[in-house]
């Protein structure tokens, strides 16, 4: 099985590191389109690795001609937007198509510089890792790759009605898996899929959670999130973050929020179920899809469906919230859960995945087996109703999530990119060179 990495301090740590993610922008909001968790996570890294003395320059594809080619995030940390393809209009299984012309601005902004000017290439997402091995081989830095979602997991557990993911996909996954110096998994679990699936190495696999701002994300007040809300103070709101799509299958709230209702009609008096995303991937092909079903559900009257919000108003949602619910067919992780959890409140979440690590289940939230919307409702019916067992999951929430801070992350995965480093001859004797 793959390590975990390791704790102690890097030797030789890179001074400029090239994360790539070619299909969305660590500036996208998450929540609709093909932005969620992978632009959360390169932003955040990419500016807690900035603190610790490290320049941060972020390669993304411009989707808007009106984007600035450079754009700075935090001090030390730039994105660079780089054209290729029409501006908008490309769907993320048309880039494949543009990833020539995306590696080629991404090797001609190291061209104009001295040799060296990058140590070490992070891709995130198999298209980026395409690019990024062209770009390991040209520069002759080491590779780190992070996956995110596998198309092999993902078509092992298809929601009904979704589509697989091309093999083109896999295959190209493959290849990135060999090309990597290092492959970093958010859980043991996803380790064991690279072994798995992919026949990685596990002597270059390293387990580095992915965090949450714990600043942002905190308890506080729940009454006051509500009114900011527009929620009266007694609401009991069931709660749904993230893209829209089969796979994260919201669609399993709405039936459980109904059975509720069926089996306690004066519910209904206070019961609000909030859907807060935007419409992605192949749920882009049925965009109402979700407000068709609360109509049929009979549940229109007490279901909101309210854009992807910033942190800082999403860390309102989960104040508010009595349970958020992730009831996805498969996570890498599940930063929702953590997110909703570092707020104090606690999840109902699918047993698949990393939502194993993100929840303590019975603990910090309640595990689901399968999908059945039955199993959820009486998940939720036991956090709203059983004696004491919610001021109990809101305890152990705030202390689980707490494991969870971007610092640690960040600090976990420049110990890779030094071991990477020091493993690499030329770009170790580079650095020493350099001081």
């Amino acid at each position: 099985m793959a390590r975990s990495a390791a704790r102690s301090s890097p030797r030789r740590p890179p001074h400029r590191v090239a994360p790539i993610s070619v299909h969305t922008s660590p500036l996208d909001q998450p929540g609709g389109g093909d932005a969620g968790g992978l632009n959360v996570y390169v932003c955040e890294v990419a500016k807690r690795l900035a603190q610790l003395g490290i320049e941060v320059e972020i390669f993304t594809r411009a989707t808007s001609s009106e984007l600035p080619t450079v754009v700075e995030v935090a001090p030390g940390v730039v994105v660079r937007h780089i054209t290729a393809g029409p501006y908008e209009g490309l769907d993320k299984n048309d880039l494949p198509a543009q990833l020539c012309a995306f590696t080629n601005g991404v090797l001609r902004v190291e061209a104009a510089h001295e040799p060296g000017y990058f140590d070490l290439v992070h891709s995130h997402y198999w298209l980026s890792g395409q690019v990024g091995w062209l770009a390991k081989e040209r520069w002759g830095v080491p590779l780190v790759h992070t996956m995110h979602t596998m198309a092999k997991v993902k078509n092992a557990s298809l929601a009904e009605g979704d589509a697989p993911e091309p093999t083109a996909r896999a295959i190209g996954e493959a290849q990135v898996v060999d090309a990597a110096d290092r492959l970093i998994a958010s859980t043991a679990a996803e380790a064991g899929e690279l072994i798995e699936l992919y026949d990685a190495d596990p002597a270059r696999i390293a387990t580095v959670a992915p965090g949450v701002d714990l600043d942002v994300f905190r308890p506080g007040d729940a009454a006051a999130s509500r009114r900011r809300l527009g929620l009266a103070d007694d609401a009991v709101l069931l709660l749904f973050v993230g893209r829209i799509q089969p796979l994260k299958a919201p669609d399993i709230l709405l039936r459980a929020a109904a059975r509720l209702i069926e089996d306690d009609p004066k519910l209904r008096e206070r019961l609000v179920v909030a859907v807060v995303g935007g419409p992605s991937g192949t749920g882009l092909a049925e965009p109402e899809h979700l407000q068709k079903l609360a109509g049929a559900l009979g549940i229109a009257d007490v279901t909101r469906f309210d854009r992807p919000a910033p942190q800082a108003v999403l860390a309102d949602y989960y104040r508010a919230a009595a349970v958020t619910v992730v009831p996805s067919y498969t996570e890498s992780f599940g930063l929702v859960a953590v997110e909703s959890q570092a707020c104090g409140t606690p999840v109902v979440a699918a047993g698949v995945g990393g939502l194993r690590t993100a929840v303590a289940d019975g603990r910090s939230g309640l595990l689901v087996a399968g999908h059945d919307p039955r199993d959820y409702a009486a998940a939720v019916r036991r956090v709203l109703t059983e004696p004491g067992l919610r001021q109990q999951l809101t305890r152990g929430a705030v202390e689980h999530s707490s494991r969870f801070g971007w610092a640690s992350t960040a600090a976990r995965v420049l110990d890779v990119y030094a071991e990477a480093i020091d493993e690499d001859g030329a770009g170790a004797a580079r650095l020493t060179a350099v001081r």
